[in-house]
C-alpha cells in the first residue's frame, strides 16, 4: 500500500503542520507513505517537492503571483485578499512518479498556485482513490477558506460576501459550478479534522451525497509535554513572578484569530486587577503591538517555527487564548493542552471538541468578551492549575497520540482498498 499526500508546504502554516504530522504518524506506524509539496523546508527523508531549482522556484512564485492578480480585479477589501482562493494556477501533478506510483491520493491544503481546480480534476481522473482531509472549507466552497454566517455553500453560492461582484453568478458560483464537475463520480473520499467541519461539509452542495469522515489531526506527545515553568521561563528570558497569558498563530492580525476581541477582553481583565501581575506574551506573524492597545506589559515573541521554543512557550505560560470567530482544530490549542497548559476560547468551529468547559480550560460564545475575560481570570486565579493542567494532558493523550490517528488513517486506507477490489 503507497500513499502520496499532497500539500502546499511541509512546515509553514496550520494545516503544513497538521498535515506533515499525519505522515510522520503513519511512517511510525510501518505504512509506505511519503508528501510532495511545492518547496522543501525540511530535512525529513519522506518529504520530495517540485520546487528544488531555481527555475522550479520561480514558477512557483509566479503562479502564486498571478493567482493573487487574478484575484484584484474581483477583491472586495485587501481583507480578503488571502481568504478566497480562485484555485486558478498551479502545476500539473497528476504526471509525477510518486502520484503515477501511488495507491491513494491523499491531498491536504494546496492553494496559492501549488494546485488548481483543473490540476485536482486531472488527479481525480486518473482513477485513483483520493483522500482529502479538508483543514478548512474551501473544498466545498465557491472560495472562501471559511465563510462566516454565509450558507450559500449548501446550493451554489454566488452572492459572495468577499466578492465586489454580488452577482449570483459570480466568480464563486463558477468557481462552484467547476468543482461540482470535476467531483462528479470521482473516487474522493473527504475527510474532516473536526466534527464541525464534518458536519457543515457534509450539509454542502459538493458533499451532501459524499461521506464525509471526522479524523482530528495527531501531535506529538513525546515532544509537546509537561516540562518545568521555572526553567521555560529563563529560557526564553520571561518574568519568573508575574502571570503569563499566552497568545500566537502563524497571523494573529488575521481578523478571523480574533486579536481585537482578546484586545478588549484584557482591558476588562486589567480594569478588575491593577495588581501588576499579569502580562502577554504574543507569537507569530504580529502588527506593531502597543500599549495604548494592550493594557499588560507585551512580550513579542515574533515567529516561531523551532519546535522547542514553543514547547518552552506553553510551559512557560498559565494561560493560552484563542479568540478566534472562526477555526477548525487550531494546532496551537492542542500543542497548549498537550504541554499541559489549560485554554480559554470562544466556543467555535472544532474547539470545543479539545477544550472541555470547566476541565481543562473555559469556554464562552462566540464574540463574548466579557466571558473570554472571566475564563482567563479563572484559569489564572482558581487555585486548581494543577487539576486543570493534568486533565488538559490526558485529554491529548487519549484523542491526539500519533499511533491512534495514524490507525484511523490506515484502517480508511484499507477499506477503500478493499473496496476497490471487491
Amino acid at each position: 500500500m503507497k500513499i502520496i499526500h499532497i500539500n502546499k508546504s511541509d512546515v509553514t502554516g496550520g494545516a503544513s503542520v497538521a498535515a506533515s504530522r499525519i505522515v510522520k504518524s503513519l511512517n511510525e506506524n510501518g505504512v509506505d507513505v511519503q508528501m510532495l509539496v511545492a518547496e522543501k523546508k525540511s530535512n525529513v527523508a519522506w518529504v520530495d517537492s517540485i520546487a528544488k531549482s531555481c527555475a522550479g522556484k520561480m514558477k512557483l512564485n509566479v503562479r502564486f503571483l498571478w493567482e493573487v492578480l487574478r484575484f484584484l480585479p474581483h477583491e472586495k477589501s485587501k481583507q480578503f485578499r488571502f481568504a478566497y482562493s480562485m484555485g486558478n494556477s498551479g502545476f500539473d501533478l497528476s504526471k509525477h512518479p510518486l502520484v503515477q506510483a501511488a495507491d491513494i491520493i491523499h491531498l491536504h491544503w494546496f492553494n496559492q498556485g501549488f494546485l488548481s481546480i483543473k490540476g485536482l480534476g486531472k488527479i481525480l481522473k486518473l482513477g485513483k482513490p483520493v483522500v482529502w482531509t479538508l483543514h478548512d472549507m474551501w473544498g466545498f466552497t465557491g472560495g472562501c477558506h471559511y465563510s462566516g454566517e454565509c450558507l450559500r455553500y449548501a446550493d451554489d453560492c454566488g452572492l459572495c460576501r468577499m466578492l465586489n461582484n454580488s452577482s449570483k453568478k459570480n466568480i464563486s458560483f463558477v468557481q462552484m459550478a467547476l468543482k461540482k464537475d470535476i467531483y462528479y463520480r470521482a473516487q474522493l473520499y473527504p475527510v474532516a479534522c473536526s466534527n464541525w467541519l464534518a458536519q457543515i461539509a457534509g450539509q454542502s452542495a459538493l458533499f451532501n451525497n459524499t461521506p464525509v469522515t471526522s479524523i482530528p489531526n495527531p501531535i506529538d506527545i513525546h515532544l509537546f509535554k509537561p516540562i518545568n515553568k521555572r526553567d521555560a521561563r529563563q529560557k526564553l528570558g520571561l518574568p519568573q513572578d508575574k502571570k503569563l497569558i499566552l497568545f500566537g498563530a502563524a497571523n494573529v492580525a488575521d481578523p478571523r484569530k480574533g486579536m481585537q476581541h482578546l484586545f478588549s477582553a484584557l482591558q476588562l481583565l486589567a480594569n478588575r486587577h491593577h495588581d501588576n501581575n499579569i502580562e502577554l506574551v504574543v507569537f507569530g506573524k504580529t502588527p506593531e503591538l502597543t500599549a495604548n492597545k494592550i493594557p499588560f506589559n507585551i512580550h513579542a515573541m515574533n515567529y516561531v517555527s523551532d519546535a522547542e521554543t514553543l514547547v518552552n512557550l506553553y510551559n512557560a505560560a498559565d494561560v493560552f487564548v484563542l479568540p478566534s470567530l472562526e477555526d477548525n482544530l487550531p494546532n496551537t490549542v492542542m500543542e497548549a493542552l498537550a504541554c499541559g497548559l489549560p485554554v480559554a476560547a470562544f466556543s467555535t468551529g472544532g474547539v470545543p471538541e479539545m477544550v472541555t468547559h470547566s476541565n481543562n480550560g473555559f469556554l464562552s460564545s462566540q464574540g463574548d468578551e466579557a466571558g473570554l475575560a472571566q475564563g482567563i481570570e479563572l484559569l489564572l486565579k482558581n487555585g486548581k492549575e494543577q487539576k486543570f493542567s493534568v486533565a488538559a494532558r490526558e485529554k491529548v493523550e487519549t484523542s491526539f497520540a500519533p499511533h491512534i490517528i495514524a490507525g484511523h488513517y490506515e484502517a480508511l486506507y484499507r477499506k477503500i482498498l478493499n473496496k476497490e477490489h471487491e
